[in-house]
């Protein structure tokens, strides 16, 4: 991601603080954001990065005056409207009854044939639980083995990317392959899977935050062919 979405590594936010003993839901509302947003997926309409992609379309001021699951919603409202699912219209209305303490008007139902696959309560744990759908079974080269050193590019796309602003135009070393993967990059524009090898690759600390950070530590980023070329 880019610009303000991409909170990695930037200065003046203060320090993070985590707090103890933290719930997975802080309250009822973000489950249920949590299990629309997965539901939905199910329906076959758009795909992962797309999902991620969605969320960072939001404008940079309200992301950041925002939590989590309402970033979650936000996407999530923007990619029902996108594909038709639902209009701004009708989203306003229910969002005005609520806010009146009236009954929300109910959209015209979905059926299988309209919004693509219907999840029931049975089906949820099996497909949550089904194989990693981001590993493509192909046989295609790697560009890189462990060992290699390797610069990643400096570059800034206007759309989804899993490249950290933080770790662009640095040099690091392959750590391993974990093999080939969907390129989220181009998965998330509807370009399709464009499969590649996927990376860990490991960066000296003073690589990444300059002579001040510890000589002695690294990190490990996974990070794909099409970012990355030989040092």
């Amino acid at each position: 991601m880019n610009g303000a979405h991409d909170l990695g590594g930037m200065h003046g936010f203060g320090p993070v603080d985590p707090e103890p003993n933290e719930p997975v839901f802080h309250s009822e509302w973000e489950r249920r954001a949590f299990a629309v947003t997965l539901s939905t997926g199910f329906l076959g309409k758009w795909n992962i990065d797309q999902s991620r992609f969605a969320r960072e379309l939001m404008p940079p001021a309200e992301y950041l005056a925002t939590s989590y699951y309402e970033h979650w919603l936000w996407g999530l409202e923007h990619l029902l409207v996108q594909q038709g699912l639902l209009t701004p219209e009708e989203i306003e209305a229910r969002v005005a009854a609520l806010r009146n303490g009236e009954t929300p008007p109910v959209p015209a139902p979905w059926t299988p044939s309209s919004a693509g696959r219907v999840v029931r309560p049975g089906d949820v744990e099996k497909l949550l639980s089904t194989g990693n759908p981001f590993r493509v079974d192909e046989d295609i080269p790697p560009r890189f083995k462990a060992g290699d050193a390797v610069l990643t590019h400096n570059t800034h796309p206007r759309g989804h990317t899993r490249l950290p602003r933080y770790a662009r135009g640095r040099r690091g070393v392959i750590d391993r392959d974990h093999g080939v993967f969907v390129f989220p990059d181009a998965h998330a524009e509807g370009l399709g899977k464009k499969p590649q090898h996927c990376y860990s690759v490991r960066f000296e600390a003073r690589e990444l935050w300059g002579p001040d950070a510890p000589a002695n530590e690294r990190i490990h980023i996974d990070l794909w062919d099409d970012y990355l070329e030989p040092a």
